[in-house]
């Protein structure tokens, strides 16, 4: 009976480690959790899913940072121009998905995206209402711009002195975000109707859409949750000189395919910089407890056409490059002359950061970054920056340019934070315990096997010591 039963627990070990290696090598059970994971990844409705896309639970801030100038006298003289940066002014960005529709079959969803912005005074250094920021004077920079070399720089001209625009101006912090009647604006608009006679840099961007988005559901690949494939009706831009640079491609930025590898290339559709952008891994991070993957954009998508010839597209007009980290978008803002970039023009030209005094750049303050949950695609944690520059130069035709350098003027710089709330956190956790309790079955079946085994190898080894010792004690010489 000893014999049967020593000979049932050997045989247990070796299935339960035959069995446990193939399980590992095989990636069953592995292949079992990225197929629910595939599965239920999908817009659809009633699911969690497609809840948490439709409102994003985690909340998300709006970090706006000013430039101060100090000597504007001086810089019209052609001097260093001299910054302060102020800020931040926080706004807490309320963010859903309206209008929503599911179409062709389940496999796209159309949609508006609305944002409305509140005000943190907690979070911010001051009073955006009462505090008085010395900036570009955009409108007149705009008026400048489109009339010089033209038979309109006269009246233009007379205008502005009319109105004393000069090329630097003191506004409120709400002003310059949110939009304030301009008096030269005001003029201009009599004349040509399309002239908005307001200006700010979000103005009319609070509590309203940049337009329908038309998205994949995921249905038909979990490759393709939430890609964009239409934005207002078009499934590419017309700002750029190249296919490429048109391209809409990416989600937008908030949701992401699951089961990500460190090889993956993240792509995003931003209309704010009026362009696609990708971001690739580039290290492990942990948030709330959560592993996740951390994508940057990397330093080649902001190098000039010379280094990265698929930024040639962006050269616009068509051969007119820019040094690397600037892109003019004066195209897709209402031809003001508006070049983003990245904050303090960090991983840019070093002749943009060398022609103005008070500029710091450094990766922790002005990177963009999203860390991801590699198994379900989830944001946990954000920073997505991007700065905003005036291009300013001496135009003969108007006295208010003095004898100021070409250069580029920063104007204020956006940080859009989003990091997971800890009740998403603790849903999420679960979720990725009891997947992990899953995947590691076939460990808990090989430790099986090896006690087994241990258990067997001590039964069978204990009778054969035995032996040997009452041998040796039966020829034990007298």
């Amino acid at each position: 009976m000893r014999k049967v039963c020593l000979g049932a627990v050997g045989a247990l070990s070796m299935v339960f480690l035959v069995v446990g290696i193939s399980l590992l090598v095989a990636r069953v059970l592995e292949k079992a959790v990225d197929g629910q994971v595939r599965q239920n990844i999908v817009l659809k409705n009633g699911t969690d899913v497609f809840e948490a896309w439709k409102d994003p639970p985690p909340p998300i801030h709006m970090q706006f940072y000013f430039f101060n100038y100090t000597n504007p006298l001086e810089i019209l003289q052609g001097e260093t121009p001299l910054v302060k940066q102020v800020g931040p002014y926080t706004y807490r960005e309320y963010s859903s998905r309206i209008d929503v529709h599911i179409i062709d079959n389940g496999t796209k969803v159309t949609f508006f995206h609305p944002k409305t912005y509140v005000f943190v005074p907690e979070m911010s250094v001051g009073d955006p209402e009462v505090d008085l920021i010395r900036s570009v004077n955009m409108p007149a920079l705009m008026a400048m711009d489109m009339a010089t070399a033209t038979p309109f720089h006269i009246p233009a001209e007379i205008l502005l002195i009319l109105y004393e625009e000069n090329l630097f101006l003191m506004r409120t912090v709400h002003e310059l975000l949110w939009g304030y009647r301009d008096k030269l604006l005001t003029a201009l608009h009599k004349f040509h109707s399309e002239i908005d006679p307001e200006f700010g840099y979000y103005y009319k961007m609070n509590g309203t859409s940049d337009g329908e988005y038309v998205v994949l559901s995921g249905k038909k690949s979990y490759l393709d949750f939430s890609r964009i494939v239409e934005w207002n009706g078009k499934s590419s831009l017309n700002w750029w000189t190249s296919s490429i640079c048109n391209m809409i491609n990416g989600t937008d930025g908030e949701s992401f395919h699951p089961l990500l590898g460190t090889d993956d290339t993240i792509y995003i559709f931003s209309s704010d910089f009026c362009r696609s952008l990708y971001l690739t891994f580039d290290r492990y991070v942990t948030v709330e407890g959560i592993p996740a993957y951390r994508f940057v954009p990397p330093k080649k998508i902001f190098e000039n056409a010379t280094v990265n010839p698929d930024n040639a597209g962006f050269c616009v007009p068509a051969g007119n490059c820019l040094g690397a980290g600037l892109l003019n978008v004066s195209a897709c803002k209402r031809g003001a002359p508006i070049f983003l970039s990245p904050p303090h023009f960090y991983e840019s030209d070093e002749k943009y950061l060398n022609d103005i005094e008070g500029l710091h750049p450094n990766k922790e303050d002005h990177e963009t970054f999203l860390d991801i949950s590699p198994l379900t695609g989830i944001l946990l944690r954000a920073n997505k920056r991007m700065q905003v520059n005036a291009r300013v130069q001496k135009l003969p035709d108007f006295v208010q340019t003095g004898n100021i350098r070409t250069i580029y003027l920063p104007v204020l710089y956006i940080n859009e934070s989003v990091a997971i709330d800890k009740a998403s956190a603790g849903k999420l956790k679960t979720l990725l315990l009891e997947s992990s309790v899953i995947t590691s079955i076939p460990f808990v079946i090989m430790a099986v096997g090896l006690i087994l085994g241990l258990v067997f190898t001590v039964f069978v080894c204990r009778p054969l010591q035995a032996r040997e010792e009452g041998r040796e004690v039966l020829i034990e010489p007298e």
